[in-house]
């Protein structure tokens, strides 16, 4: 099993693990030794032992269990140092505990100065508000002033999309609407915008939302509690960290990235390697371009999204982001990002443009400039798989590792035509099965309730998938074990028949998210010449309780043969210098 790439001694040989190493073999192992950013050899303890020399580092894992790094499909992982950014509510039970928190803020801030805070409610998912708190109401106007006369105040709304259930509220006291110019005669952006008022017609100071991305933030309260450029850079690199505390190692923003993350990836870059590797999508913002042609306009400024963009093993940016409008309400609504994108080319928690969207033949014509251009698309709705049907009689697009993401519902029939056109795959059981699998279930009935993320249907037609945590929460381990048990929140198996075995979920988790990208020949796996990024666990993702699965951390994680993160208070991980090991 031993395979060395080149005839010279290791830098470290971590023995006496559980190497599950999720190759094509399934092979386990023993010890993994890696030279610079490359594992060096895979094998049993005698066998990787002969790889060490004078000065050879040994770090003794115990038996704990090793895997391939996690490779997360569709991460939002620049959101979630974002999250610290401003002060946190939870915890909060009641009105007055929420007041508390403010008059605390207050303090300590100048008059005058704004105090912004995150959302009322529990993170990640913000479940069950404003019930949860003692007097079944969100604070008021008045609320907020009694705590903070002479400071404006604003309780930001959720992401829509970390509970996946409306309304989004957010709050903001009488400085703040003074600040902002709102007042009892102002009117609402858009139908789905709320101003709530009381019986007298005065402003409450609640804006109530019906849609999964603000757009109060985005006009209204525009500039109100803004992420700075140093902010982005602070927050990305904490959350690579937290990322790493899960065993990831590499994302993929298949959802695009807009100029604002694009840049602070660019100053981590410059400061050295990174501990979690990026492949970038752009996010294009269409309404900046008006009227030029796509042949035009992607053999131009969007030659460099070809192939496989550009960049190194640590950020790579190429590829193009596409969405299909919907002329209705909500987050394909052009009217409604329109509004959003009126803040540009300041993109909030998004990250991306909200005016990525096309109508279907102008986005038909983008698709096929594209496929001529070798430029890889991704789409995230199932209503694309036709529009790449079509393009793909123009120009082929078999096997180009084109993308249909963020899967939730597929039938059989859709499927065969992913399997048909050699698309990949990324999934959200995060959504799909634990938020809303319920949900989904009614309303398609028993019989029907298997095209709900059917990952064993798709492994049965041979297609390769990722998994995926869209930063709710960030641990790929709550993907992995929705894959496995297929529970809901409410403990609801959600179709039984679409489980997909423990290794296949980890396989998924490693190889399925390198293979969206192109990268099945450097990780994925954990075999002589890949990279060398992999982690040590917290318990054996074989062995643990079922249900135990989502709750697996990171002890060890290494990326490129560097340890990125250790775990504090593990002293069952041990080092030494391999002196007893002169050839």
């Amino acid at each position: 099993m031993l395979i060395s790439m080149q005839n010279r001694g290791a830098d470290r040989i971590f023995r006496n693990g559980k190497i599950i190493t999720l190759d094509g073999r399934s092979s386990m192992a023993s010890a993994l030794a890696t030279r610079g950013d490359r594992i060096l050899a895979v094998g049993s303890e005698e066998l990787v032992r002969t790889a060490g020399q004078p000065g050879t580092e040994i770090i003794d894992l115990h038996g704990k269990a090793v895997i391939p790094g996690l490779v997360d499909s569709h991460a939002h992982m620049d959101r979630e140092g974002l999250k610290d950014i401003y002060p946190s509510l939870a915890g909060a039970k009641s009105v007055d505990d929420v007041l508390a928190r403010i008059a605390d803020l207050v303090k300590t801030a100048p008059p005058g100065a704004w105090i912004v805070t995150m959302p009322i409610g529990q993170p990640p998912s913000y479940w069950n508000v404003p019930e949860s708190l003692a007097e079944r109401r969100w604070p008021t106007r008045q609320d907020l002033d009694r705590v903070a006369p002479n400071n404006p105040v604003y309780i930001r709304p959720i992401w829509g999309f970390w509970r996946h259930k409306l309304p989004l509220v957010s709050i903001a006291n009488t400085r703040a609407l003074e600040r902002c110019g709102i007042t009892k005669d102002t009117l609402s952006p858009t139908p789905s915008v709320v101003i709530e008022k009381d019986a007298s017609g005065d402003l409450t100071g609640v804006f109530t939302e019906w849609t999964d991305m603000s757009i109060v933030e985005l006009t209204m309260m525009r500039g109100v509690g803004s992420f700075t450029h140093e902010d982005r850079v602070r927050a990305l690199k904490r959350s690579m960290q937290v990322y790493n505390g899960f065993g990831t190692t590499a994302v993929f923003e298949e959802h695009g990235v807009s100029g604002e993350v694009l840049a602070a990836y660019r100053t981590l870059r410059e400061q050295g390697p990174l501990s979690v590797r990026a492949n970038l999508l752009f996010s294009p913002p269409w309404s900046t371009v008006p009227g030029v042609a796509p042949k035009t306009m992607l053999s131009t400024w969007g030659a460099w999204l070809g192939g496989r963009g550009f960049g190194d093993d640590y950020v790579r940016a190429g590829g193009l982001y596409v969405m299909l409008e919907d002329p209705g309400e909500g987050a394909r609504s052009p009217i409604e990002n329109a509004l959003r994108a009126s803040a540009s080319p300041y993109t909030g928690w998004a990250g991306f443009y909200y005016d990525a969207g096309l109508p279907r033949d102008k986005l038909k014509d983008v698709l096929i400039a594209a496929a001529h251009e070798g430029i890889r698309c991704v789409g995230l709705t199932s209503d694309l798989l036709d529009l790449y049907d079509e393009v793909d009689r123009v120009v082929s697009i078999r096997d180009k590792r084109w993308v249909l993401g963020h899967i939730g519902v597929l039938t059989k029939e859709q499927i065969a035509n992913i399997r048909d056109l050699g698309l990949a795959v990324s999934t959200h059981t995060n959504r799909y099965i634990w938020r809303t699998g319920a949900r989904l279930a009614a309303r398609l009935g028993e019989e029907r309730e298997d095209v709900i993320s059917p990952l064993a249907s798709l492994k049965a037609a041979g297609i390769s998938f990722g998994l995926a945590t869209d930063n709710v929460p960030s641990s790929m381990f709550y993907p992995i074990w929705q894959s496995v048990a297929r529970k809901d929140h409410t403990g609801r198996i959600i179709a039984p028949d679409e489980k997909i075995s423990r290794e296949d979920a980890l396989r998924a988790a490693t190889y399925g998210g390198a293979y969206l990208t192109g990268d099945e020949r450097d990780r994925g796996s954990l075999e002589p010449g890949k990279l060398a990024d992999f982690a040590c666990l917290s318990e054996d993702p074989l062995r643990i309780e079922e249900d135990r699965l989502k709750d697996i951390r990171a002890d060890l994680v290494v990326v490129g043969g560097r340890t990125v993160f250790e775990r504090e208070a593990v002293p069952s991980i041990e080092r030494a210098t391999a002196s007893a090991f002169a050839r």
